[in-house]
């Protein structure tokens, strides 16, 4: 029998590591060691020993996997806390009437009759984690490092808005007008959220749609780190705060992106989790333990995780724990019942958290109940705060999250740690004497006798606190949040470098406008004023869209550079990373890219520096996969492009449903900062660009574009190469830039024939151009072609004029650009777009003529664009067909005539025109 060989070691996940047991009989020594230390001093005594090896192998780097988690207690211990600057008691106070405020300014606002909402408890859960950061880290615009970018929690506006109030930057008038930004009269109401367009002088990032304060501050403090590398702007002492709830990491974007801050070393990135176990309606994890399981997935990603779970209080307990059994009592406690011993009395806790063990009833056998009932969550001690945000600010190589235990409406007893907290919005005259006292605040009881009607509560500009609370926001460089935006002027390109897309490409050659498009970007890119400021933005789809030939120049972003020899080294266009690389290549994250977009597109507000975003992406995973993300960059004012490449649903052959966007111009439609086009031709392109660049950057240039305009500018292109014509001579410019211009009059100069008006877009046009043809040739109809750039525009400018119309019931009707430019053109209009009906039919209201619209409705499929085309019936014949319809209609033309066309095209038929061009490929 053959003798047994080493048995395999094991790794610290339980599984043989493959390495054998050269030396079993060291081996057993040494597991001989651990059996004596735990049976002679316990497990504790071992475990702490076993984690100082562990620390020590990776000090060596022996290469051991890093541990999950660590004891539920503060990571911080109280002998390694630095010394509090700050005057605890005068700090104290102010937290109190803040807290106060804050409570009084939403009770107030849910007043009989008003009733608008409002949250109380997510800032009393907070408080402490932002007035440390108000009194000693968070530094305002004027500090020498440019200051620091704090994403407030959505939920907590109330408490900012509190301390707004004591700074004297509000007025009680404003508090009273919290969430009545209308009725209260403008600038004089408070909105719920942090919303910078709706508070452009005060709020700087829109945080309360869950989940977006994470990923958006995390590629915020990339693209700082990127403005650096490139010699933009010196950004090297600024930091990111970002403050999130336990409850909001469940969505996806929270997490997403952690994995990218901890490879690129964002060491200017501090998020703080409140970790007060609720979410909006219940526990978070309530059998389970939240920050345990965060404290795994931040280790993980590769963060430094700091925990700051016990106040104070708790330091002599723990000191006294000899054998581990509190320790290990907080290990093994599910976050449901922490919860319950937050509202809990003393005597309960003894029994239930205390009582199981007689080495715990001895730790506390010199503590009242009331003690017990008092013992604090760390997320409340300042000094457990101020110690984790210094460590945090002075932690090199790793972003940095902090772990804070708090409770929710703390400091409230009517709202403690209540399952229902979220939707408490006021308090009884009962609950406002309570929370007086708990704070210990100078109000009459006959002040409080009108419970829709408390006072606020300001110490007075004479008072200690007021001018303890001042002199920290100066020396900290001034009061946050606030916007500011003194952007440098920058000089916008002249007509020379559109030129080459104003040309014909000629007959025999066809371009797409994706192409065209990518052209004109990187001539953009040349030039000496604006190419540094314009930033590449792509979802790891650069060479999909022609752009690799930046690749050598402008080079991909990469804080480490390029460390190893590229595999297409030997090519011309072979992949190169740079530290000083200019574009952003975002791997598979459109979620990722927008916040590269919301980031570069604020710089001119957060920076002072305007940077030009270009984000291009296939135009069905815009508006449809991040249009939240949208939402957020319209609402931080950011300015910018996006570029839905490969759009329209017939254009993108052999990809499938999913790739086939036949509606992104109705959600763009439906976000009022966004500027659809979509432009036929390179010429259309290059006006549109030109056009949206003055508009969201020329600086100073009159007084309507002294601060530029706040808006998103969205051009669908497409991959299908067509003819581009060069521009007309009497191109209708105004007309382009308002959605709608002439392009093209019929062949049929017969002034008897019966006439229509095609109106197409984007890769529509050369099908109505093509019907245009046939219908001359054929029919013996004129129709005109109409290039419509925008039909979201053209429906907007209607929109507004109907507005005005009601609002000047006296002056004479003013009437739509689109019923202007088609008034008194003969015939029907026939509306076609790679779109799904509704997005030509915006307009059919303000148009004077019998409507007729084409459209791509239903579901893409992969086959080819003839195919596509005649299935959803937007080809030459279809308009051909639909033209002779509306034409009929009006009484104009033989009622036989269509359905004549439509069996000699077999219009009804798609696969006749799929085995045509599937017979020609074959050929």
């Amino acid at each position: 029998m053959a003798k047994p060989g080493p048995r395999p070691a094991i790794t610290a996940e339980g599984l043989p590591s493959q390495i054998p047991d050269i030396d079993p009989e060291e081996t057993g020594e040494w597991l001989e060691s651990l059996d004596g230390l735990l049976d002679e001093q316990g497990r504790h005594r071992a475990r702490f020993i076993m984690l100082k090896l562990l620390e020590r192998a990776r000090e060596r780097q022996i290469g051991l996997p890093a541990l999950r988690s660590s004891d539920y207690i503060n990571t911080i211990p109280p002998e390694s806390e630095p010394w509090f600057p700050g005057d605890e008691h005068v700090e104290r106070r102010i937290r109190a009437f803040i807290r106060w405020n804050a409570a009084i300014m939403v009770s107030k606002a849910n007043r009989k009759g008003l009733e608008v909402g409002g949250h109380i408890a997510t800032y009393q859960s907070a408080a402490s984690l932002y007035e440390v950061g108000f009194n000693h880290f968070f530094r305002g615009h004027d500090h020498p490092g440019g200051g620091d970018q704090v994403f407030f929690q959505g939920h907590a506006s109330p408490g900012i808005y509190a301390r707004a109030y004591l700074e004297g930057r509000l007025t009680t008038d404003h508090l009273d007008g919290f969430r009545q930004e209308v009725s209260r009269g403008q600038g004089n109401g408070l909105s719920s959220y942090p919303h910078p367009r709706l508070m452009p002088n005060f709020w700087e990032f829109p945080t309360v749609s869950m989940g977006l304060t994470g990923i958006n501050s995390i590629y915020q403090a990339r693209f700082n780190r990127y403005l650096h590398n490139r010699k933009i702007t010196d950004t090297s002492d600024k930091r990111v705060w970002a403050f999130l709830g336990d409850g909001e990491m469940g969505e996806p974007e929270s997490l997403g992106a952690i994995g990218l801050a901890a490879r690129e070393e964002l060491d200017n990135l501090t998020w703080v989790i409140n970790c007060n176990l609720q979410q909006l309606d219940g526990p978070v994890r309530g059998n389970g333990k939240v920050v345990q399981e965060l404290e795994s997935i931040f280790l993980g990603a590769g963060w430094h995780v700091i925990k700051v779970l016990w106040g104070r209080d708790w330091d002599p307990l723990l000191a006294a724990d000899r054998d581990g059994v509190l320790v290990n009592k907080m290990n093994t406690t599910p976050d449901g019942q922490f919860q319950t011993y937050s509202v809990e009395d003393g005597a309960y806790i003894r029994e239930n958290f205390f009582g199981g063990d007689p080495r715990l009833k001895q730790i506390v056998a010199n503590l009242s109940d009331d003690d017990l009932r008092h013992l604090s969550r760390g997320g409340h001690d300042y000094r457990k705060v101020y110690a984790a945000f210094k460590a945090a600010t002075e932690h090199v190589g790793q972003p940095t999250v902090i772990l804070a235990q708090t409770v929710k409406g703390w400091t409230i007893d009517a709202l403690e740690a209540r399952n229902a907290t979220h939707q408490m919005k006021k308090l009884t005259t009962d609950d406002l004497k309570a929370f007086r006292d708990r704070l210990y605040l100078p109000i009459a009881d006959d002040q409080l006798t009108d419970a829709y009607n408390p006072p606020y509560f300001h110490p007075g500009t004479d008072s200690p606190e007021y001018e303890y609370l001042q002199e920290r926001r100066k020396a900290l460089g001034g009061y946050l949040p606030e916007r500011r935006v003194k952007p440098t002027v920058i000089k916008l390109p002249g007509d020379e470098v559109y030129a080459p897309l104003m040309e014909s490409a000629g007959e025999k050659t066809k371009v797409a406008t994706t192409q065209a498009f990518v052209r004109l970007l990187r001539d953009l890119m040349r030039d000496p004023e604006i190419g540094r400021r314009i930033v590449p933005i792509a979802p790891d789809e650069f060479r999909t869209f022609g752009m690799d030939s930046m690749f050598p120049t402008a080079k991909i972003y990469s804080p480490h550079g390029q460390t190893y020899d590229s595999v297409d080294r030997k090519l011309l266009l072979s992949w190169k990373e740079s530290t000083d690389g200019q574009l952003l290549h975002e791997g598979i994250s459109e979620a990722g890219a927008m916040g590269s977009t919301i980031a570069a597109g604020s710089a001119y507000s957060q920076l002072g520096e305007p940077m030009i975003p270009v984000y291009i992406f296939y135009s069905m995973f815009g508006f449809q996969r991040t249009g939240d993300s949208i939402w957020a960059m319209a609402d931080q004012l950011a300015r910018g492009f996006l570029i839905g490449a490969t759009a329209g649903r017939t254009t993108l052959t052999g990809e499938g449903l999913q790739h086939a966007d036949g509606h992104s111009p109705l959600l763009a439609s439906s976000n009022p900062a966004v500027v659809h086009y979509d432009p036929a031709f390179g010429f259309e392109v290059a006006h549109i660009v030109k056009e949206g660049l003055r508009r969201m950057y020329g600086f100073g240039t009159d007084d309507e574009h002294l601060e530029g305009e706040n808006l998103i500018y969205y051009i669908t292109v497409y991959n299908e190469p067509v003819h581009q014509p060069g521009a007309p001579a009497e191109l209708d410019v105004d007309g382009l830039l308002k959605g709608l211009y002439h392009y093209a009059a019929s062949p049929n100069t017969d002034e008897n024939a019966q006439r229509a008006q095609i109106l197409a877009s984007g890769v529509a046009m050369p099908n109505a151009l093509e019907a245009q043809r046939i219908l001359a040739e054929e029919w013996g109809v004129a129709a005109d072609v109409w290039s419509v750039t925008s039909w979201n525009e053209l429906r907007r400018d209607a929109v507004e004029v109907e507005k005005y119309n009601l609002n000047h019931p006296d002056e004479d009707r003013r009437w739509p650009f689109v019923t202007q430019a088609l008034h008194g053109k003969p015939g029907p209009v026939v509306a076609v777009s790679d779109y799904m009906r509704a997005v030509q039919d915006q307009i059919a209201p303000w148009v004077q003529h019998t409507w007729c619209s084409l459209g791509t409705d239903g579901f893409g499929f992969a086959d080819t664009r003839a195919a596509a085309r005649r299935f959803f019936q937007v080809d030459a014949q279809a308009i051909v067909v639909a033209t002779l319809q509306s034409l009929a209609r009006e009484g104009k033309y033989d009622r036989h005539a269509a359905a004549a066309a439509y069996e000699k095209y077999s219009l009804g038929d798609p696969t006749a025109v799929a085995g045509v061009a599937q017979e020609g490929a074959g050929a």
